[in-house]
C-alpha cells in the first residue's frame, strides 16, 4: 500500500479502464473506472469555472446515488472540501450546514427534492444549485452543467478533502476539519486510513460491499478510497439483511462494513434464509460506528468465523484502536487497542486514571489532529486541559492491564441515580439480546429521590405487541444480567426506534418524548 500508484483514481483508470468501478447493488448499474474518471474530472474542470478554488467548500444532499462517487472524487482531485449533509436531517437543519460550511455550490437530486423545494430559499443566497437526475424550479440541471467541460485532469490537480459533520445526536451539529496531511492528489490514503488498510488485507481488485449511507463519514471515506486502492464498491441504496448477503455470494464480495443494528437484524433471519447464500467469498467483516452486544458479536463470529474486524475512531481522526477475531475472544467486549494515537483515560479534572477505572477517552497526537469548524470553544473544550494535543470527543470507556479499550458509553448518555454513575449501553446490550424486542435504549428520567431513575424504551419485534406484561417480563429478564441498581424501573414501548441509519441512536429525540416523571404508557 506504500505505492503511489495505488493511491489515485487516474492511474487506476489508466491501466484497467474497463474494471467495475462502482456498482449499484440495488439496480445493478454500474461504471468502470474510465467512466469514474471522466465524470469526476468533468465536475472538477465546472467547479474550477465557477471560480471554486482549493479551499473553497461544496455540499451535497442525496441518498445513496452513483453520482456520490463522481462527486467525491471531483472535490477529492481539485482541493476542495466536500461536505455530504444527512438526507434524513429537516430542510432547516441542512440549510444550517451548508451555511456553516460556507458551500458555494450544494448538489442533490430528483429523488430528493421535497427537500430540495425546501432548500431554495433557505441556502445563502448565491449558492449554486445542482440537481441530477432531473430538475425543479431553481434547480440546474447538473448532466447539462458539466456535459461540455473536458474529461481530462485539471492541470494543477490538489489533495481535498472531506469536512464531515457530527451526528447531533445530543446538540448542534459540529463541521469536523482533519489536519491535512498531504496536497499531493496521489497521497489520499491518509495515516488514519492506512492504519486500517494495513490490517484489513485491502488488495487490488478487492470488492467492497457498503452497507450504510453514503452521507456518514466511514461509509463514504471506505467508498472513495476503493478507487484509489484499485477495488469496486457494491453499494445498497438501502440496507436490507437478506439483500446483503445476497450481493455477496452474486458479486464475491471480500470486504464489507456494517454497524451493530445490521448484525442484530442479520441474525434475526431464519436459519433457512441466513444459510441461502454463499459467503466463502468474504475475507474481512468490519464493523464500527457504535457498540456491538458482546452476545451478538460472538454469534456472528460463530456464524462468520473469524473474519469480524472491529475499529473503534471518531470522525474527527484523533485516534484508533483495531480488534480482530482472535483478540476478541480473548478479550470479550473490548474494542481493541490504539494503533493510530496513545490512549489515556482521564477523570473530570483531566488525572490520568489506572487500568479498570472508566472515565472520559482521549487519545494523544503529535500534533492537534481535527478542529471544529468556526468553532474555536468546541475545538478547545474537546482538548485535555494540560495536554493540548490529547483530544476528547465525549466516550468514556476504561483500559486494561493490556491496554485493550472497553467503551462503556457517551459521557452525555450516563445516568446519575443516588450518586451512582450507570452507563446505559450495558443495559442497552443486554435488552436487545431478548427475542421479543426489535431494538432498545436506556435513558435517565427525573426522580424526586434519586436524582434520576432509569427507563428502557423498546421498539418490538415483529409480530410482537407491546403490554405490561411485556414490560415486566423485560425487568426480570434483565435481574442479573445486569447489576441491580442498573435494572430499569419503567419500560415503555415505541413504534420506531429513532436510530440514524449509521447506527447511531438520536437519544435526544427519545429524552424529549419519555424524559418526564409521568407514569409509564404503552404506545
Amino acid at each position: 500500500m506504500e505505492s503511489q500508484n495505488w493511491s489515485y483514481l487516474g492511474d487506476h483508470a489508466r491501466a484497467h479502464p474497463e474494471r467495475p468501478a462502482v456498482i449499484n447493488g440495488t439496480t445493478g448499474e454500474s461504471i468502470t473506472y474510465a467512466e469514474l474518471d471522466h465524470r469526476s474530472n468533468r465536475l472538477a474542470h465546472y467547479l474550477r469555472n465557477l471560480g471554486l478554488r482549493p479551499g473553497d467548500h461544496i455540499a451535497m444532499v442525496l441518498e445513496n446515488n452513483m453520482r456520490c462517487f463522481e462527486i467525491g472524487w471531483a472535490t477529492q482531485r481539485s482541493g476542495l472540501f466536500l461536505t455530504p449533509v444527512n438526507r434524513f436531517l429537516t430542510p432547516d437543519e441542512a440549510a444550517y450546514i451548508i451555511a456553516d460550511s460556507g458551500s458555494k455550490a450544494v448538489i442533490s437530486s430528483y429523488a430528493m427534492r421535497e427537500m430540495a423545494q425546501m432548500l431554495r430559499t433557505r441556502v445563502p443566497e448565491g449558492t449554486v444549485q445542482l440537481m441530477v437526475d432531473g430538475t425543479i424550479d431553481g434547480w440546474a440541471s447538473y448532466e447539462e452543467a458539466v456535459a461540455s467541460c473536458p474529461p481530462e485532469p485539471l492541470p494543477d490537480e490538489s489533495l481535498g478533502t472531506l469536512m464531515l459533520y457530527s451526528s447531533g445526536t445530543t446538540g448542534r451539529p459540529k463541521g469536523i476539519v482533519r489536519a491535512q496531511h498531504s496536497t499531493n492528489v496521489r497521497d489520499y490514503i491518509d495515516p488514519f486510513r492506512r492504519a486500517q488498510i494495513r490490517d484489513y488485507g485491502f488488495f487490488d481488485g478487492m470488492v467492497y460491499l457498503s452497507t450504510a449511507p453514503l452521507y456518514h463519514s466511514a461509509p463514504m471515506a471506505w467508498a472513495l478510497q476503493m478507487a484509489a486502492v484499485g477495488g469496486t464498491c457494491v453499494f445498497m441504496e438501502k440496507f436490507d439483511a437478506k439483500a446483503a448477503l445476497a450481493l455477496i455470494e452474486r458479486y464475491r464480495v471480500t470486504h464489507s462494513q456494517w454497524v451493530p443494528t445490521m448484525f442484530v437484524r442479520l441474525l434475526k433471519l431464519s436459519d433457512e434464509e441466513r444459510r441461502a447464500h454463499d459467503l466463502s467469498s468474504l475475507r474481512f467483516a468490519v464493523h464500527a460506528a457504535a457498540p456491538c452486544p458482546k452476545d451478538v458479536k460472538l454469534a456472528m463470529i460463530d456464524w462468520w468465523g473469524p473474519i469480524i474486524h472491529e475499529y473503534y475512531g471518531a470522525t474527527e481522526g484523533n485516534g484508533l484502536t483495531l480488534i480482530d477475531s482472535p483478540e476478541y475472544l480473548s478479550h470479550p467486549g473490548s474494542v481493541g487497542r490504539a494503533v493510530l494515537g496513545t490512549l489515556h483515560i482521564c477523570d473530570d479534572d483531566g488525572n490520568e486514571l489506572s487500568p479498570g477505572h472508566p472515565g472520559l477517552i482521549y487519545f494523544e497526537r503529535d500534533q492537534l489532529p481535527f478542529a471544529y469548524h468556526n468553532d474555536p470553544e468546541k475545538t478547545r473544550a474537546s482538548q485535555h486541559p494540560f495536554h493540548p494535543t490529547w483530544t476528547a470527543v465525549g466516550d468514556m470507556g476504561y483500559v486494561d492491564e493490556e491496554g485493550y479499550l472497553y467503551l462503556t458509553d457517551r459521557k452525555t448518555f450516563m445516568i446519575i441515580s443516588g450518586g451512582v454513575n450507570i452507563y446505559p449501553q450495558a443495559i442497552e446490550d443486554a435488552l436487545v439480546t431478548h427475542p421479543k424486542v426489535e431494538d432498545a435504549a436506556v435513558i435517565g428520567v427525573p426522580d424526586a429521590e434519586m436524582g434520576e431513575s432509569v427507563k428502557a424504551i423498546v421498539e418490538t419485534a415483529p409480530g410482537v405487541e407491546p403490554s405490561p406484561a411485556l414490560a415486566e417480563e423485560l425487568i426480570v429478564y434483565l435481574r442479573g444480567k445486569v447489576a441491580r441498581y442498573m435494572v430499569p424501573k419503567s419500560v415503555e414501548f415505541i413504534e420506531h426506534m429513532p436510530r440514524l441509519p449509521t447506527g447511531k441512536l438520536y437519544k435526544q429525540a427519545l429524552r424529549e418524548q419519555f424524559g418526564t416523571t409521568e407514569p409509564a404508557r404503552i404506545q
